[in-house]
């Protein structure tokens, strides 16, 4: 009996520590980064680190400039919102990207993340801009 209640004691302790995403409170949540209050759900962004601790954020920018300020092998998951489903959070890494300066986003990088790379060329047709992948956004970023 009392190795079953370790075993269990175990798996629970693991799975509580295991990175997911947590849900953003918008209105309610701080940037990890500028701490602004979090309210657009188009351009919010999540970082959950090895741990499990979830880090949150007003805008993409805001995780991107966070993230390279940190170790890469700190964290398990970088997640953004889609641009085209608000509130939903994607897989930032597989994600595309679009600098567009008719799309504004909350800190002023004008940056918005889309779940299809079509989605995001069907908006830049209609906007303008420059898209992205994960990697070429981060390097726009550093500059």
């Amino acid at each position: 009996m009392r190795k079953w209640l370790f075993a269990a004691a175990m798996v629970w302790l693991l799975a509580a520590c295991s990175p997911k995403p947590k849900p953003i409170q918008y209105g309610v949540d701080l940037c990890a980064f500028c701490h602004m209050s979090i309210v657009d759900r188009q351009h919010a962004a999540e970082l959950v680190n090895t741990k499990g601790k979830a880090f949150k954020f007003d805008a993409i920018e805001c995780m991107i400039q966070y993230a390279n300020l940190h170790d890469s092998k700190d964290f398990a998951l970088y997640l953004v919102n889609d641009y085209l489903a608000p509130g939903q959070l994607i897989d930032a890494t597989a994600s595309t990207y679009l600098i567009s300066p008719n799309i504004p986003s909350p800190m002023g990088a004008f940056l918005s993340a889309f779940d299809r790379r079509e989605n995001a060329e069907d908006i830049q047709a209609e906007q303008g801009g420059e898209v992205f992948d994960w990697e070429g956004i981060r390097e726009r970023m550093r500059r």
